[in-house]
């Protein structure tokens, strides 16, 4: 319900933050929650039946509806206009990997960007490269590919608006960047990456605490050879980025991964491009040579098919889209329903579902 002024608004039903559920309202004052209130079950009527819970973090999405931050990261504020329809509140603009004037440009427009009302608030930039593998590229450009050692990255600050990096950790000069990074405040992920086991753990003891797209783009995981997705699936120290689509990774290893790390450490990611929105690609978007170069998937749809997949209840999962990500960022104003968190609420039915969803 709205009041006449416009502002205020009361969302019943099953409350989830953090991990709790309370049966009761929350009290919104122009996004921002004001008050969590209980209530006795039986006054909800029919509102018992759904979930309220934090609007979505995306930590890893490079556009939608034919914008493509990567080109075009002046257009920030239009993406943040369109991510509400799919829950999310907040988000990391990513920029992939490009020429250094587009990363200085899209710095400059993350400190400038004006949203506006109602839209999803950007948490800072996440730089998905350069410093990557040359083997385990994907989709990004070798020509812009820089190695840690001879790159400038002295205006990548938490202070400058950017909030994570993704980085090969076995790259020369890479563990100094990871610490760099860590003490300007930017979270550290690995990704796109040829990295032994025994690398990834120095990058994690460097600092590193995130992993990008677990499976894509990494060294496989073999029994005598872990790599990264072995070291991601045993170490309590980081966070595991997955793309809950069904096309990068199969239903059954987004189930083993939820039996390996759970809510605490998983948090699903859209890694959503321009074509989302606008093209009906089903097997994921792809370069000339087959390659997967970004998702369609919206944060609502990835939910809904980790709670359908591995059995997860809706409390658990909504962690992943929350209050994990959240907490990776350091951030305590999104993620959660809690008195002074800005980032809204999503109404969710009894099976975790939204509507409309892409």
């Amino acid at each position: 319900t709205r009041d006449d002024d416009g502002v205020i608004e009361r969302v019943r039903g099953r409350v989830v933050t953090g991990g709790r559920v309370v049966v009761g309202e929350v009290v919104l004052d122009d996004g921002t929650v004001v008050e969590v209130r209980g209530l006795d079950e039986e006054s909800l009527g029919p509102d018992a039946d759904r979930w309220v819970v934090p609007a979505f973090v995306d930590v890893q999405i490079n556009g939608s509806d034919g914008i493509d931050l990567a080109t075009e990261p002046h257009r920030i504020a239009e993406l943040a206009a369109l991510l509400p329809a799919e829950g999310t509140g907040a988000f990391l603009p990513t920029v992939v990997t490009g020429p250094a004037a587009v990363r200085e440009a899209a710095i400059a427009a993350v400190g400038a960007v004006d949203i506006g009302p109602g839209a999803a608030v950007p948490l800072g930039l996440h730089l998905e490269g350069p410093l990557l593998s040359f083997d385990r590229r994907g989709a990004h450009r070798v020509e812009h590919l820089q190695l840690p050692v001879t790159c400038d990255t002295s205006g990548w600050t938490r202070a400058n608006g950017v909030a994570m990096v993704t980085l090969a950790p076995e790259l020369p000069g890479a563990l100094d960047v990871v610490r760099l990074l860590v003490a300007d405040g930017v979270v550290v992920s690995i990704g796109h990456t040829d990295a032994t086991a025994e690398q990834v753990v120095e990058a994690v003891d460097a600092g590193a605490s995130a992993v990008t797209h677990l499976f894509n783009a990494m060294r496989p995981f073999g029994h005598r050879d872990p790599g990264p997705i072995g070291v991601a699936l045993t170490d309590d120290r980081l966070t595991v980025g997955l793309i809950c689509d069904g096309v990068h990774v199969d239903p059954r290893a987004v189930a083993l991964v939820w039996r390996a790390v759970g809510p605490e450490r998983l948090q699903l990611v859209t890694d959503a491009v321009a074509a989302r929105g606008i093209v009906d690609a089903p097997d994921g978007v792809r370069l000339a040579d087959g390659t997967l170069a970004g998702s369609t998937i919206a944060l609502d749809r990835a939910l809904a098919n980790l709670v359908d997949w591995t059995g997860a209840s809706v409390p658990e999962a909504v962690r992943t889209v929350t209050s994990t990500p959240a907490r990776l960022l350091g951030r305590s104003d999104v993620g959660v329903i809690e008195p002074g968190s800005r980032a809204g609420v999503v109404v969710l039915d009894g099976a975790g579902r939204r509507s409309p969803t892409r």
